[in-house]
């Protein structure tokens, strides 16, 4: 799955977000944000001018955000984005009000419409994982010239083969491979008990 494949359901599928900023005393503050639209390499909402979620923007261009799909835990996709964040200003309204029409009920005059003003999500990295099959999905992604960062558990070369960590994962995403150890990235969900029962130490837990 491409990063633009990933933008495309958040906007689409999901739509609506959790996303975070922080106050004048770098406290974190969240909102409900509807994510309007999407580019291979970007996202765009809108806000207006006179909520302190603008405010908060404009003093610090940095996000985090959180979307969540499904019936229930076990049958759902969540998407997560960090990332930095500019203004464009209303040029792109009328676009953005043909493809949520429902926008128009909540600002039904072009007057009323003059606070808006659009943001566009054009830096970060993020996480797709999804509940929804039955080994787990994980994707970790980078766009706007990012790299790709992401927890990650590795088997070093002290392994022994002892399979301790094989079967202490809940998710079975250990195998044995020539006496050695190897962790699936993809379907580790980073809990750390391979890690915990390793008697040599030989798992290390760090980022991408």
């Amino acid at each position: 799955m491409e990063v633009k494949d990933i933008f495309r359901y958040v906007v689409e599928e999901i739509h609506t977000s959790i996303m975070a900023t922080t106050d004048e005393d770098g406290h974190p503050v969240t909102c409900a944000i509807d994510l309007m639209d999407c580019e291979d390499d970007s996202i765009y909402f809108l806000t207006a001018t006179g909520k302190g979620f603008y405010k908060r923007l404009s003093r610090s261009p940095h996000i985090a955000l959180t979307a969540l799909k499904g019936t229930d835990t076990m049958h759902s996709v969540a998407v997560s984005v960090a990332g930095e964040v500019r203004e464009l200003g209303p040029e792109l309204l009328p676009k953005l009000f043909e493809k949520n029409p429902y926008m128009y009920d909540i600002y039904p005059t072009e007057e009323s419409r003059g606070v808006l003003t659009v943001f566009q999500i054009f830096r970060g990295q993020g996480e797709w994982f999804s509940l929804q099959t039955e080994r787990i999905e994980k994707k970790n992604f980078a766009f706007g010239g990012e790299q790709v960062k992401g927890e990650t558990y590795k088997v070093e070369e002290g392994c022994i083969g002892c399979g301790a960590c094989q079967n202490a994962c809940p998710r079975a995403c250990i195998r044995m491979d020539g006496g050695h150890a190897v962790i699936d990235p993809v379907t580790c969900i980073c809990c750390g008990n391979c890690k915990k029962v390793c008697p040599v130490g030989a798992i290390t837990a760090g980022e991408m």
